[in-house]
C-alpha cells in the first residue's frame, strides 16, 4: 500500500496526473483548489485500498491542507503511467463521522 502511495505522490510532484471529469465537478462543488488537493496527497495517508477496483488499483487518501482542511481523494495510475484523480470531496456527515471514520450506518 505504501508503495502505491509513493508512486502516486511521485507523479503528482512531477505534475504527471489528470483530473477526471467527475473529480472536476466534485472539486468545484466543494470549492477545493488544485493546490489543496496536491497538499493533501503529498502529506496524506491511505484510508482505504481498492486493489480489485474495475478501473484499476485505486485508493482513498486522506490528507490535510496547511490550513487544516481535511480532503479525501481517490487515485489510480492509468495505463500511460500518469496518476488519475477519480474523485475528491470533503469528508462530512452523513457519510463520514470524522475524516478517518466512515459512518457504517450509511453503507448498510
Amino acid at each position: 500500500m505504501q508503495d502505491f502511495l509513493r508512486q502516486i505522490r511521485e507523479r503528482v510532484k512531477r505534475k504527471e496526473y489528470q483530473i477526471s471529469a467527475h473529480a472536476e465537478i466534485e472539486r468545484e462543488a466543494e470549492e477545493i483548489t488544485i493546490p489543496e488537493i496536491v497538499e493533501a496527497v503529498l502529506t496524506g495517508e491511505i484510508l482505504e485500498d481498492y486493489p480489485q477496483d474495475p478501473r484499476g488499483h485505486s485508493c482513498l487518501i486522506l490528507g490535510f491542507t496547511n490550513a487544516g482542511r481535511a480532503i479525501h481523494s481517490v487515485w489510480t495510475i492509468i495505463p500511460d503511467g500518469r496518476a488519475r484523480l477519480i474523485t475528491v470531496y470533503i469528508p462530512q456527515l452523513p457519510k463520514w463521522i470524522d475524516p478517518h471514520t466512515r459512518n457504517r450506518s450509511m453503507t448498510q
